[in-house]
C-alpha cells in the first residue's frame, strides 16, 4: 500500500521543496466535510502513482505557518509541486480523474500495456494550454517567470488562491474557508 505522509511547518520543505518527485499536497482540516471526501481520492491516487509520484497532507489547524505562507483561504487545497515548474493548485473537490486531467499525471504513470494515451485536447485547452478552468498557476514575479528549482521557495498566487500578506509583524492565524 502507497503511503501517504503527513508534512508540518517543519518537514514541509524536505517532504515537498527538496522532493526529486512531483508531490500531491492535500490541504485539509478534520472539520472540513469535502476535505473528508478529497482524503480517498488522494488514497487512490497515492495507490497508482506508488513511486513515481508523492502525495502529502497538511493539516491547516495544526500548521498555521504554512496556511499563511501559501496564503490558503479556502479548503481543500489541492496543491500539485512538479520540480522545476511553477506549482499549481485546485480548490474544492475533485475526483481522481479530474486531478489526473488538471496535474496531467497521465504522462507520469507507466503504461500498463502499450504506450501512455494522452487525453484529447479540447479546442479552448489548445487555445490556452495549461489553463483550464479552476486550476490556478502559480506565477513568480512580475514578468517572466524564472526557472523554478525544488529549492527555490513558492508562493501561490492566482484568482482563487492568494499570496501571503509580506509584513513585519505577524498576523494572526486565520482560519481556512471550507468549501
Amino acid at each position: 500500500m502507497a503511503e501517504i505522509k503527513n508534512a508540518t511547518d517543519e518537514t514541509f520543505e524536505a517532504l515537498v521543496l527538496n522532493n526529486d518527485k512531483p508531490v500531491v499536497v492535500d490541504f485539509w482540516a478534520a472539520w472540513c466535510g469535502p476535505c473528508k471526501m478529497v482524503a480517498p481520492e488522494m488514497v487512490k491516487l497515492a495507490e497508482k502513482y506508488d513511486g513515481v509520484v508523492d502525495v502529502v497532507k497538511v493539516d491547516v489547524d495544526a500548521n498555521p505557518g504554512l496556511s499563511q505562507k501559501y496564503g490558503i483561504m479556502s479548503i481543500p487545497t489541492i496543491a500539485y509541486f512538479k520540480p522545476g515548474s511553477q506549482p499549481q493548485g485546485v480548490v474544492g473537490f475533485r475526483p481522481l480523474d479530474q486531478l489526473e486531467q488538471t496535474f496531467d499525471l497521465a504522462a507520469l504513470a507507466a503504461p500498463k500495456v502499450g504506450p501512455p494515451v494522452r487525453p484529447a485536447r479540447t479546442p479552448h485547452m489548445l487555445h490556452d494550454p495549461g489553463h483550464s478552468a479552476g486550476v490556478v498557476s502559480i506565477h513568480g514575479a512580475a514578468g517572466a517567470d524564472p526557472p523554478v528549482t525544488s529549492r527555490m521557495r513558492t508562493t501561490f498566487r492566482g484568482p482563487q488562491i492568494t499570496p501571503a500578506a509580506a509584513s513585519a509583524t505577524p498576523a494572526s492565524p486565520r482560519r481556512a474557508r471550507c468549501g
